[in-house]
């Protein structure tokens, strides 16, 4: 495979973080003209960053115009079974392999996030970086890159699970339980917490999906 050209890459993961914190949504029109200008890189890198993200099924076609992908209640049930099982993947092996620095680090991100409660975008961010620091700890290069892939994909929802009520303090009780398990180098017990935490994200979002019909 040939590899992108620095712009071309550049412009790449400069769309895609765009659509990862919310700047485009799933629905919004994608304008090369409109990119070109934001990022302050020509039209050519940004044409071949936005047929790329087309490839990979994050923007869809909208008669001549390029939109941000969505994911439908059937794509979202399949992401999230994948999901839940590299996650629990990737704590099981945490547990096995992490550092002690690297375990460290994760429980001080869950006492710091206590003071993002309240503020669901932040608690977001710091969801993924919680989640990207197990992805790491695994030691396993080839389940971060599918972790990445899943990840990329969980960008096309337009909201986040954590935006309801009450779950940012929940979520941070199942983040503690997923690093006192792999703290205590207990596979099983990680992998399950993690799963579960998981499951109950997925709940959460369709119950607030079922409430918004």
């Amino acid at each position: 495979m040939t590899e992108p050209k620095p712009a071309q890459r550049d412009a790449y993961d400069m769309i895609l973080e765009a659509i990862d914190v919310g700047v485009y949504k799933p629905g919004d029109r994608l304008v090369e003209s409109d990119l070109a200008d934001r990022f302050g890189v020509s039209r050519t890198p940004i044409r071949e960053a936005l047929q790329r993200l087309e490839t990979q099924s994050l923007l869809a076609r909208d008669g001549r115009s390029l939109i941000v992908a969505s994911l439908d209640h059937n794509e979202m049930a399949e992401l999230y079974v994948v999901r839940a099982e590299l996650e629990g993947l990737a704590a099981r092996l945490a547990a096995r392999h992490a550092a002690v620095e690297e375990i460290k680090v994760l429980a001080e991100m869950v006492k710091d996030d206590v003071a993002l409660l309240g503020d669901s975008a932040a608690m977001a961010r710091a969801n993924r970086r919680f989640h990207k620091q197990i992805h790491l700890a695994s030691h396993n290069r080839f389940l971060v890159q599918q972790l990445d892939l899943v990840y990329r994909s969980m960008a096309l929802m337009a909201t986040t699970s954590l935006a309801a009520q009450g779950r940012g303090e929940k979520a941070l009780e199942e983040h503690r339980a997923i690093v006192d398990a792999i703290s205590k180098r207990d596979e099983e017990a990680a992998y399950s917490a993690l799963k579960a935490h998981i499951s109950i994200a997925f709940e959460t979002r369709l119950r607030a999906d079922a409430e918004a019909l």
